[in-house]
């Protein structure tokens, strides 16, 4: 368990930020599965094309050893509203706020003096293109993996964590989590 002065730093910190909701849970909370990282296969664009994506985050088995290794989660969400919910040309680039904000909260969790690994609601897209595969990550210590990349099962993160997983009609809603230990 987060030492309580730490957490309340993290909260107080996160106030500045466009934080819809958030929760606190135990590292074991999360679950993982196979279908989640085929549907990455099957209907994502980005699989096999970055670092911190599948195949290269590894299997969906070596994704949940290494998040068993924190002590805690932090899941988060943020949101956006759009004209059109069904346009992805619309709705993805909302994802650009989001990953920053992830990045942010990282930041605030480093700060504490907190070993962390950070998840977001989509691939990386910090570098135009990623040298995945010939070339090592280019930015290594600030990419920020798929959390669905990871074979997590999001709506169940988000029923344990007491957060919505819609927030209404044409509202894009994000999610983000912070491993640390």
């Amino acid at each position: 368990m987060m030492d309580k002065a730490v957490q309340n730093r993290i909260e107080e910190r996160l106030l500045a930020l466009p934080v819809v909701q958030y929760a606190w849970l135990e590292g074991g909370e999360i679950e993982f599965s196979q279908r989640v990282r085929e549907i990455c296969r099957r209907e994502c664009p980005r699989y096999g094309t970055s670092w911190a994506c599948p195949p290269a985050v590894g299997t969906v088995e070596e994704c949940r050893e290494r998040c068993g290794q924190y002590e805690g989660a932090f899941v988060f969400t943020t949101i956006a509203e759009v004209s059109d919910i069904e346009n992805l040309e619309e709705t993805l680039p909302t994802r650009r706020g989001h990953e920053a904000i992830t990045g942010q909260i990282r930041e605030i969790f480093r700060d504490c003096g907190l070993e962390t690994l950070a998840l977001s609601g989509n691939s990386c897209a910090r570098c135009g293109k990623c040298a995945y595969p010939g070339e090592p990550c280019r930015h290594a210590d600030s990419m920020i993996p798929c959390i669905e990349g990871y074979g997590i099962v999001v709506p169940l993160l988000a029923e344990k964590a007491g957060i919505a997983f819609e927030n209404g009609r044409n509202i894009v809603t994000w999610f983000g989590l912070i491993l640390w230990k």
